[in-house]
């Protein structure tokens, strides 16, 4: 067996690092791995009526979760609507 020194300062940060990396795994496990937005913050977020919200809905533009009368959606979805909508600026040359 072979036996490893290192000086107090470097072990010290060694397990420091360790502490840090266990902590952001501890807290990705808490995390919820699906965020949901509800109607009031999905149109709060978006800048838009809840009669646009409705069309979006309406039209397949977004999916959605409806549990009752509340409306949910995934904000990766949001995000999906925002990239499929989105459009390069197209500037000119000189």
């Amino acid at each position: 067996m072979e036996v490893i020194t290192m000086q107090t300062e470097a072990y010290q940060n060694l397990v420091s690092k360790i502490d840090e990396i266990n902590t952001r795994l501890t807290q990705k496990e808490k995390q919820p791995k699906e965020q949901w937005l509800d109607n009031k913050e999905f149109m709060d977020l978006l800048k838009i009526s809840k009669r646009t919200a409705q069309y979006y809905r309406d039209n397949g533009l977004i999916s959605f979760s409806q549990v009752g009368s509340k409306i949910y959606y995934k904000l990766s979805d949001i995000e999906e609507l925002m990239k499929k909508h989105y459009n390069k600026s197209f500037a000119t040359k000189k």
